[in-house]
């Protein structure tokens, strides 16, 4: 069986750091208010010449050096955003062209928050499909440009960055202790877009409009969907919460990464948070927390990872995978 292993991973970031304490002479919150609702401290934030391609480009390219690859072993790239440079060509082309590639394939895929496990996903396909043989699947977001800085509801919430991985074919056994993507779950539900939107675009205003969001709404759905796609990874592959060495969740909120974990009886010790440093980085958040628990050791060979997120539309998903 063809599985889709991680062969590098590679984050971005831009210059300035916003810390909560920056905020506090913005808008009406204070330090203590965020930290204590969503855990966030800091977030980071693009400046001029700063944009959802330029740090997709770089993560990639990190990937692609820890990979010990170049552009040209790349035969797809889909970079999963809400946030693209324009609304047509996509991000991906742009950083395709970024990399010097004029080979290949690219694309983007928005799924929002869950737009990274959804790409994992895609990507998974069309390596088993026989379609690509590398892919880069890269998360990347620039929130604070469709942000309402006088919203003190969803200006403290959101940061930029991106995050990228190179999956590789490999032969596996066809088991669970195979490395690679294991499975995917996804799932979205339509009934629920006007709890989690941006009140703009091409089609209906003409313009790019800000970030909406009814934040008791999605925290009331998140860990029952998140949960959902979870017992269906595990059902899936046979495994359980006791073969589970790490979970890594979308970066929106500690309250939600905590009751998710507690629901599941997965140990708070063996999920990695970054929500503290980067806020929510949407489709970059998963990419940007997975480097940096396999950065530093956590994460190793032969473990087994858990992928999570949950997004506007509503979209949610859980990718399970060996390292």
């Amino acid at each position: 069986m063809i599985r889709s292993v991680v062969r590098g991973f590679g984050t971005a970031l831009p210059k300035r750091v916003l810390t909560n304490r920056e905020l506090e002479s913005m808008v009406d919150t204070s330090d203590e208010w965020i930290v204590q609702r969503t855990g966030i401290r800091q977030r980071y934030i693009a400046g001029e010449g700063e944009t959802t391609a330029s740090l997709g480009a770089e993560a990639a390219r990190a990937a692609l050096d820890r990979a010990g690859l170049s552009p040209a072993d790349i035969d797809l790239i889909i970079v999963a955003t809400s946030t693209p440079d324009n609304t047509f060509p996509a991000t991906a082309v742009n950083i395709q062209n970024r990399l010097g590639m004029s080979h290949g394939y690219a694309f983007d895929m928005q799924a929002v928050c869950s737009g990274f496990v959804y790409a994992m996903a895609t990507a998974d396909a069309y390596i088993r499909g026989g379609m690509a043989r590398r892919v880069l699947v890269i998360g990347a977001e620039t929130f604070s440009r469709i942000l309402d800085w006088t919203d003190r509801t969803t200006c403290v919430l959101f940061g930029d960055g991106a995050g990228a991985v190179v999956l590789e074919a490999l032969e596996g056994e066809g088991t669970v202790a195979d490395r690679g993507v294991l499975t995917s779950q996804l799932r979205s539900d339509g009934a629920h877009r006007d709890k989690l939107y941006v009140d703009g675009g091409p089609s209906t205003t003409g313009t790019v409009g800000h970030l909406r969001m009814e934040g008791r709404e999605v925290f009331k759905h998140a860990v029952g969907m998140i949960t959902d796609v979870i017992v269906a990874a595990f059902d899936a592959t046979g495994l359980s919460v006791d073969d589970l060495d790490w979970m890594v969740p979308h970066q929106a909120n500690r309250r939600i990464i905590d009751g998710s974990a507690k629901k599941l009886g997965i140990p708070l010790e063996k999920v990695v948070v970054t929500v503290d440093l980067h806020g929510n980085t949407s489709a970059a958040s998963i990419p940007l927390a997975l480097a940096a628990a396999a950065g530093d050791g956590r994460i190793k060979e032969g473990d087994l990872v858990l992928l999570e997120a949950m997004g506007g539309g509503f979209t949610w998903g859980a990718v399970l995978l060996r390292w």
